[in-house]
């Protein structure tokens, strides 16, 4: 069947769509521009020139994934952002998408991928930590509170379930982890 002809963001959805079913289902080496674009239907000069490299097109498919499925809460409440932001999470790595993305988010290979692995995390970091400053700026938090370390105790036992134990990220976990961070574990 020949290429349709798509253009703009209709085209940009169909590859990038394209893009994380490729990686879900058949993982990075199978996930090729030619790929990419049969499974898009559009032409395979297309996706080049939009996205000039491999690695630009899956990066841009897993941040655009990522932002969609993790959209940044803005409640008015730091427990409340870190719960729903957590949640979110937990619910997308229990997808099959979820957790093949997180799959290549920590793939330590040199050269445009190691560098775009890099920066989608640095943004991803970036995005959560804003809900800590947020806390931290409405007096719900300490002022000396290290927003970075706040979002890596909470997001870094999910992503470790997934990654190194294969345990399942049972309902309550995300909640259970932002009551840990927030509250600690000291007597009172």
């Amino acid at each position: 069947m020949p290429p349709l002809r798509r253009r703009g963001e209709p085209m940009r959805h169909a590859v990038l769509t394209a893009t994380v079913d490729l990686l879900a289902a058949e993982g990075l080496a199978a996930t090729t521009v030619a790929a990419v674009a049969r499974a898009a239907g559009v032409h395979e000069t297309s996706v080049y020139r939009r996205w000039k490299t491999r690695e630009n097109l899956i990066f841009d498919a897993l941040a655009t994934h990522t932002d969609e499925t993790l959209p940044v809460p803005d409640t008015g409440s730091v427990r409340e952002d870190l719960s729903s932001l957590a949640e979110a999470l937990a619910r997308s790595l229990a997808t099959p998408q979820g957790a093949a993305l997180l799959q290549l988010g920590t793939v330590f290979e040199e050269g445009a991928l190691q560098e775009g692995r890099r920066s989608y995390w640095q943004a991803r970091m970036e995005r959560a930590e804003a809900l800590v400053r947020r806390g931290v700026d409405r007096g719900e938090l300490a002022a000396d509170t290290d927003p970075h370390l706040v979002v890596e105790a909470i997001m870094g036992p999910l992503l470790a379930r997934v990654l190194l134990t294969g345990e399942p990220l049972e309902e309550t976990l995300a909640q259970r982890l932002v009551d840990l961070v927030l509250d600690g574990v000291r007597a009172t």
